[in-house]
């Protein structure tokens, strides 16, 4: 598949997706600090201790502090209740504490809200995209990006983003704090940062193609796998079972290679940012207690130094993990934004919204699809209102493709015919009115995971059952539904694998004849029945039916009674008359008609 130019904007593009939520962002975001000012008043009360309560160290409090502490007793007050800054230590890792739980609540709710507005957004947009563009994707790609990519989005709203601002934060406070107490030792201990940060940055380019590949080969594999199992009907008929673990192993390995060389890619970063982090610690003991020697800190300090270089160690370290994460969300974002901007079916300006029941005219079509040769060359062709016409002609002669465009399904290029309902050019109809008043039923059905009462009332305005079987039955159907034990109320199974090929076609048959529209277009899908069926359902939709009827078929017997047969030929149009006319003519239908005679006669 062509890849597209990467989306602008990135990650910022997802911001309209917080409205509701933005409150419980800040929220989040002043808990979090909160909890950070909170965590790092712990060490102060240690340093406080160690020097001002133990020691003698003059107290370096605010005034108002001071003032109460000397009003209780002073320094010896707080050495006979020293228990007091215990729990002032306490007390400050509970609020931290606290302010953590909220700022993870809140982050929780927000992140989970955000992603359900961007899953809800990106189904309905791919249920409006045109179907030239499912064409061209995936389902298993599909389904990956709206799932896994949603997913890694959502852990990066709901961990790495706040925690980015978490680790920034940690390391400009401790830094603050350190150099308030004693510049040159902090020089020394913050020596090792720009080194880290610069891995960090150099592990975050590193992987972000690396994640890229194994994001879209994890995407083919799973198209694979959904393709394997939608179609292991056919699988297990051709005896292909050996040749599809084979092409999945294959894939599979290759996931398998991206993932191991991103996983040396960061055992080399966590690796090396291990040995810099331990040297950084072990540098602030050896240079903390020379400082503590010549005076130039207290105990307490060299406490403090030591409790706030283990606090910016590890988020300094962990920014690699987050840059890591940031390059595979950005990623993920590109592979969403790939749907979000893709453009969705439109209707011109002022559509229409005309009575459906006029005259269907093909005027000079022409079509090809992207990239292939024209499938239709100027097809011409009128369907008299409440007729029934059939359309023969050989696979890929353009058959189906009729029914595409009428339905715009893909839509029919300027300058390349026009096609008309009652006079009106299609392109002009509301797309929901058209599709609405347009009943197909194809030759290979697709039937949800449903009962059959459900099934055939799919999209109906009635779901009784009086009503159900009352189409059922002019589908023919009927007799056989009311043979399964549950009658109507049997599951049909996923894509109707329960059923056969000739049953799922009569259901797909009485769910669009509930329908009630007046144009009902019926592409080969008598093809899995038998011929006495096929008679049967013939004769009951001429009988109990109206409005415009399409019918699309390789045997004879489906269009001999049309109103009116169109011949294709390589998309052309090869012959047109009633079936009298054209078996009194040389050429395709005649051969075909006698082909299918003699087969029938042996």
């Amino acid at each position: 598949m062509k890849k597209n130019k990467s989306p602008k904007g990135g990650i910022l593009r997802f911001y309209p997706f917080t409205k509701g939520f933005r409150f419980s962002f800040c929220l989040s975001a002043v808990a979090l600090l909160f909890s950070i000012i909170a965590n790092y008043m712990t060490p102060q009360v240690v340093r406080f201790t160690v020097d001002s309560v133990i020691g003698d160290t003059p107290f370096q409090l605010p005034t108002i502090l001071v003032k109460w502490i000397e009003q209780a007793g002073g320094r010896e007050f707080l050495q006979q209740n020293i228990i007091l800054c215990a729990a002032a230590a306490v007390f400050f890792a509970v609020l931290s504490g606290i302010f953590d739980y909220i700022y993870r609540m809140r982050i929780a709710k927000a992140s989970e809200g955000t992603a359900e507005q961007l899953r809800n957004k990106l189904f309905d947009h791919i249920q409006k995209l045109p179907f030239a563009w499912h064409d061209k994707h995936q389902t298993g790609d599909m389904i990956q990006r709206c799932t896994q990519d949603v997913n890694m989005l959502l852990n990066f709203i709901r961990s790495q983003l706040l925690e980015i601002i978490r680790t920034v934060l940690l390391l400009v406070v401790s830094l603050i704090l350190m150099f308030m107490m004693n510049v040159k030792l902090s020089l020394i201990i913050s020596a090792f940062l720009p080194i880290l940060m610069l891995s960090s940055v150099v592990f975050f380019k590193l992987t972000g193609k690396k994640f890229l590949q194994a994001d879209e080969t994890e995407g083919e594999l799973t198209a694979m796998a959904q393709e394997n199992l939608t179609g292991v009907r056919v699988v297990r008929a051709f005896g292909r079972e050996r040749f599809e673990i084979d092409r999945f192993r294959q894939k599979s390995h290759e996931l398998a290679d991206f993932w191991i060389g991103l996983s040396k890619l960061m055992s080399l970063n966590w690796g090396s940012g291990d040995l810099l982090a331990a040297l950084q610690v072990l540098v602030s003991i050896i240079s903390g207690i020379f400082f503590v020697v010549n005076g130039e800190i207290t105990t307490g300090e060299y406490m403090t130094f030591f409790a706030y270089t283990s606090m910016i160690v590890w988020p300094a370290r962990s920014l690699g993990r987050l840059l890591g994460e940031l390059s595979k969300s950005e990623i993920s974002s590109v592979r969403l934004l790939e749907i979000l901007d893709a453009e969705e079916e439109k209707d011109c300006e002022n559509p229409l919204t005309p009575d459906m029941d006029g005259d269907i005219v093909f005027d000079n079509v022409s079509f090809c699809y992207s990239g292939s040769q024209d499938v239709l060359k100027n097809v011409s062709f009128t369907i008299p209102a409440g007729s029934t016409f059939g359309v023969l002609g050989a696979t890929g002669s353009g058959k189906s493709t009729l029914i595409s465009l009428l339905d715009r399904l893909y839509e029919l290029p300027e300058n390349h015919g026009k096609i008309t309902i009652g006079g009106v050019p299609v392109s002009q109809i509301k797309l929901t009115h058209l599709r609405k008043h347009i009943g197909v039923v194809l030759q290979e059905p697709f039937l949800f995971s449903k009962s059959f009462k459900e099934g055939i009332a799919d999209g109906a305005q009635s779901a009784e059952l009086s009503v159900v079987r009352h189409f059922a039955k002019l589908a023919v159907i009927d007799e056989a539904i009311s043979s399964f034990s549950e009658g109507y109320e049997t599951p049909i199974g996923e894509r109707g694998v329960t059923i056969s090929g000739g049953q799922k076609q009569r259901v797909a048959i009485a769910r669009m004849l509930m329908q009630n529209t007046p144009i009902k277009i019926f592409d080969d899908s008598l093809s899995a029945v038998d011929m006495e069926t096929d008679t049967k359902i013939r004769q009951s939709l001429q009988e109990n039916v109206s409005g415009t009827t399409i019918l699309i078929a390789h045997r004879i017997t489906t269009l001999m009674n049309a109103d009116r047969i169109l011949v294709l030929d390589k998309g052309e149009v090869s012959q047109i008359g009633t079936h009298r006319e054209l078996i009194a003519e040389d050429g395709i239908y005649k051969r075909i008609y006698d082909a299918q005679s003699a087969s029938r006669n042996s």
